[in-house]
């Protein structure tokens, strides 16, 4: 039987909208060009924020728990991140989320427990499926890997930066050029630091330090001589990889210590080319994660703008297939590129700040950072703003007033109203004192009671946890609007 939906790439992103969609009750087919299992023993992406974790609660696995319970299982918990590798951190511990904190987790193990929720799940995962070519007909799609064509309605493109679907897809791939080559390493170290630590100096570059799960730390950082490269020269640099004699001479270079470097467990170079894609839909393709937009690894925020791709698309895709969709979620303000691409703007102009406030090895970058670390610590909620930007807790979807934010984290019986969403149901938190909505709830929304609020009587809560409508009001036929206008019905 063909599948509703093919996804091709089993990254984290992958995973994530296969395991949604499934939720959602489509068939899905995974296609992924690797091996099966971890494809690395560490390495990628090790940073997943609050917004993430949220996000995550929304897939529940057999055992009851979430895929949230089980990475919190495995990651390590930290209250302060950086913006920057400013010396003066971002206190996460009193953002307004039940996760505030980072988890540092290497990817390895994200995937890991994604590929065994689908494989849990009877999700069709199908490796060493290089695809070569996606054809688009008017009911649906032909994706090629191999000598197979495999037939769906729809493809979702989490194929990478090197995108085979948004080159068959004909998206151009616009942005800003490589001009840094920087470095990063998983490593056992036999001296590290007490604590995390974040050296810059403009005369010899700056490095970072953090602890990760089982007994590794990740080194990254930039010497003055990586920057104002052409992309010419950042290709050659990357070309030649990253050794372990090279890295201990880096680190030397620049912090005058090795840090007792026993292993290297992973290495690999990073460059600052920013890409956007001009659409994240063209007919029945979509794109998302690195092959939507790619930038700097800086603050780790790639796989969390990917997953909330994912998030976002995955529920906006179910209620089209099934035929629950109004044009706003399809071809309208609310619709899949309009969101995500909005955000995307600004995540490549926080990283390319960060870019410039990390690189800029000259005495005028040197109180640059002085004058940012200044805000940060001072009056104004400098540090608040950078800490929600980093968190995924800024994000806000067009609308007025409350619309578009994500939703406070309410309490429904003591538990996070973000462990209740389902990527193929809407809901109403009702706050009223007599439950005024309870009889709204139906196949595709839930109602639920939630303390009395001084903004509001009832929200209407999309499956990603931003608010579609808040009514100020015990006004019924109010929210019925309101539902009428997200959920065909």
């Amino acid at each position: 039987m063909n599948p509703e939906v093919i996804v091709v790439g089993a990254g984290p992103v992958g995973m994530t909208a296969a395991a949604l969609l499934d939720a959602a009750g489509l068939a899905v087919r995974v296609l992924e060009r690797g091996p099966a299992g971890p494809r690395q023993a560490q390495g990628k992406a090790t940073t997943i924020h609050p917004r993430t974790l949220e996000l995550l609660d929304a897939i529940r696995m057999d055992t009851g728990h979430t895929v949230t319970d089980e990475l919190l299982a495995l990651g390590r918990p930290t209250g302060r991140v950086h913006f920057a590798v400013l010396p003066e951190l971002l206190d996460y511990r009193e953002l307004p989320t039940p996760y505030p904190f980072v988890l540092m987790l290497g990817q390895h193990r994200t995937e890991a427990v994604l590929a065994g929720h689908l494989s849990a799940h009877g999700v069709d995962v199908r490796y060493t499926h290089e695809v070569t070519a996606v054809e688009q007909h008017a009911d649906g799609v032909r994706v090629h890997a191999g000598a197979r064509v495999h037939e769906a309605r729809y493809v979702l493109g989490a194929d990478g930066a090197r995108s085979v679907v948004r080159g068959c897809a004909g998206i151009e791939y616009p942005g800003t050029l490589p001009s840094l080559c920087g470095f990063v390493a998983d490593v056992r170290l036999a001296d590290p630091p007490p604590e995390v630590l974040h050296h810059w100096t403009h005369e010899s570059g700056w490095i970072s330090v953090t602890p990760l799960p089982d007994g590794l730390h990740r080194v990254f950082g930039a010497r003055p001589g990586d920057t104002g490269l052409s992309p010419e020269q950042v290709r050659a640099r990357q070309s030649e990889g990253l050794t372990e004699h090279g890295l201990r001479e880096i680190l030397h270079s620049i912090a005058g210590t090795d840090f007792g470097l026993r292993e290297v467990v992973w290495k690999s170079t990073a460059n600052d080319g920013t890409r956007r894609a001009e659409r994240y839909r063209s007919g029945r393709v979509f794109l998302a994660g690195d092959a939507a937009h790619i930038h700097l690894p800086a603050g780790g925020q790639g796989l969390n703008a990917g997953i909330q791709d994912a998030a976002n698309l995955a529920w906006k895709l179910a209620a089209e297939l099934g035929g629950r969709a109004p044009a706003a979620i399809t071809e309208g303000e609310h619709d899949y590129h309009s969101e995500r691409a909005r955000q995307s703007a600004q995540l490549a102009r926080n990283t390319l700040a960060q870019s410039g406030l990390m690189t800029t090895f000259t005495p005028a970058g040197s109180a640059l950072r002085e004058l940012f670390t200044d805000l940060i610590t001072g009056p104004g909620g400098t540090g608040e703003t950078l800490a929600f930007w980093l968190a995924g807790l800024d994000v806000r979807y067009p609308g007025t007033a409350t619309t578009g934010e994500r939703v406070p984290d309410l309490r429904v019986d003591g538990e996070s109203v973000f462990r209740l969403l389902r990527p193929d149901r809407f809901l109403i938190a009702d706050a009223t004192p007599a439950g005024a909505f309870a009889g709204l709830g139906g196949q595709h929304l839930d109602v639920y009671r939630v303390p009395s609020s001084n903004t509001f009587a009832g929200l209407l809560i999309r499956p990603d946890g931003h608010i579609a409508r808040a009514v100020p009001e015990a006004d019924v036929s109010a929210m019925v609007v309101a539902v009428r206008d997200w959920l065909v019905v």
